[in-house]
């Protein structure tokens, strides 16, 4: 199981929300670039990045200090946030990233991930965000009645290399990991599923990677806080 060290981006900083509130963020580092350069020196095999305001604006904002971070480092890195058209993914993907992630667009516009997934194999990811088992969009603003499983299923024959599961009420509030939604998830399709939400210590990840059936886990705040220990997580999920 791979660990996803997490960079969120809102103003240009790196910082984490407390369950997807933007009025509720604390600044981790004024420097994102140094912040995943650390990561990296730790030994992480990929960075996980997210645009906080593009996700409400539903464009790019942060791309200077994701660019910092691309030329810093030399792991790859998965990014989602404010990536609703077909030129944004060719531009990101242009620029170095490794996968794109879309959320609302999965949605809002299926057709788009399908595209997508076949113009870059490999290189996009689904973003699924929910409260209670349903999915919402536009930086976790909007609910919607789209079940959370179902949307997965709808993309079995796309060709997507990942989902990533967010558990929004787990988010940032160091409760852990939503175990039981993410392993059926997992279960209930033969796409990758990557965990996010609440990962907040070892025992966290041991949880998740004993299901079996979860590909990877993404985690913030706990190892900004000092909770999770990013070089020890990394030799247990190694060993």
């Amino acid at each position: 199981m791979i660990l996803y060290p997490a960079i969120d981006l809102k103003d240009g900083r790196a910082v984490r929300l407390l369950r997807g509130d933007m009025e509720k963020a604390t600044v981790f580092n004024e420097d994102p670039a140094a912040q995943a350069a650390e990561f990296v020196a730790a030994g992480c095999e990929w960075l996980h990045l997210v645009d906080l305001n593009g996700a409400f604006a539903g464009a790019p904002v942060n791309a200077a200090p994701v660019e910092a971070i691309l030329a810093a480092t030399r792991v790859p890195a998965q990014l989602g946030g404010g990536i609703r058209d077909m030129a944004t993914i060719e531009g990101w993907l242009a620029k170095g990233l490794a996968r794109v992630i879309l959320g609302t667009v999965a949605v809002e516009n299926p057709a788009l991930v399908r595209e997508a997934a076949r113009a870059f194999p490999g290189q996009v990811a689904v973003g699924i965000d929910a409260r209670g088992g349903r999915v919402a969009t536009k930086g976790w603003a909007e609910e919607t009645d789209v079940n959370a499983t179902d949307l997965a299923r709808s993309f079995e024959d796309a060709g997507v290399a990942a989902i990533i599961y967010t558990d929004i009420n787990r988010d940032g509030a160091m409760q852990g990991p939503n175990v039981e939604a993410t392993a059926a998830l997992a279960r209930a399709v033969a796409i990758p599923v990557i965990a996010s939400g609440g990962v907040s210590s070892l025992e966290d990840l041991i949880a998740l990677r004993d299901t079996g059936v979860i590909a990877g886990a993404i985690s913030g705040r706990a190892l900004y806080d000092g909770a999770l220990d990013l070089h020890a997580a990394l030799a247990v999920l190694a060993g």
